[in-house]
């Protein structure tokens, strides 16, 4: 077959009425007329994943501050057996336990609501990409992470079926989960059960049960940071693998040398309409 001569550039009898819209480039959920302007669950996770990180970090600050408050007045307690104690020191150290303690019961509530809000969201997207709807209602997961007792086992379910849904695995297979859900799930136990022990020890009459009382808050702040913490690199995790990856997080690689491979075949003729 022979090759067509070039006859030089296009040319129209009449000004063609084809082209490119005079628009910059935008998003296409944005053009009117598609099928949706709306935003997707998935770009909401990177902004809601940053700010619930900044700010269960600065819980973890503000619990082991206030941990650290009352170990204070418990030693405090233990030399006031033997000696007086200064009223100056006193002072300090109940304005030292009120602030902390008062900071950190006001700013666990904005990690909590935080929490759920990326949750529900981080289901919605993970059942959005797998195509398919999420494995519970949504009440049962409010009820399942909020409300006390019931929440201690249904946690796990909870945030081992999130995970489930993320990896891609089969809807009829058991969630399986990992090793960080596993110790995410104990920090939580831990922390609500030395709650709840705290609340009722603090009932009790006497100066023992208020000396026991200073400990237990302090286990029971040590163990609210340690939740804070898994809890941080669960959503670090689970937010990475819902997200794809970052260009800037990619490794150019470069072929330098090749070995043991066939020599390549050389051509002995050119094929008929190749370019020179």
């Amino acid at each position: 077959m022979a090759s067509t001569p070039y006859e030089g550039p296009p040319s129209y009898p009449v000004p063609p009425r084809w082209g490119f819209p005079n628009l910059v480039w935008r998003r296409p959920t944005t053009v009117p007329g598609t099928a949706s302007g709306a935003v997707r669950a998935i770009d909401r996770i990177p902004v809601l994943a940053q700010s619930l990180s900044t700010i269960l970090w600065t819980f973890v600050f503000l619990a082991l501050a206030a941990a650290g408050s009352e170990i204070w007045r418990y030693v405090l307690l233990v030399q006031s057996r033997d000696s007086a104690l200064s009223t100056s020191v006193v002072g300090f150290s109940d304005a030292f336990v009120v602030t902390a303690g008062l900071l950190t019961t006001i700013l666990s509530l904005l990690p909590t609501g935080l929490a759920v809000w990326w949750l529900l969201v981080a289901r919605h997207a993970a059942a959005e990409e797998a195509g398919v709807e999420p494995a519970r209602p949504v009440w049962q997961v409010l009820v399942g992470v909020l409300v006390p007792v019931a929440n201690l086992p249904l946690a796990l379910s909870v945030v081992g079926e999130l995970e489930h849904s993320i990896l891609r695995r089969p809807r009829d297979e058991r969630p399986r989960p990992s090793r960080l859900v596993l110790v995410w799930w104990a920090a939580w136990i831990v922390n609500w059960v030395l709650l709840a022990v705290t609340i009722i020890w603090r009932l009790r009459p006497g100066v023992q049960a208020m000396a026991d009382s200073v400990v237990l808050v302090a286990l029971t702040d040590l163990a609210a940071a340690a939740l804070a913490v898994t809890t941080a690199l669960v959503i670090r995790r689970f937010s990475d693998l819902l997200m794809p990856l970052a260009p800037e997080r990619l490794r150019t690689l470069r072929v330098l040398k090749v070995e043991g491979a066939p020599a390549p075949e050389l051509r002995n003729a050119r094929p008929a309409g190749a370019a020179r």
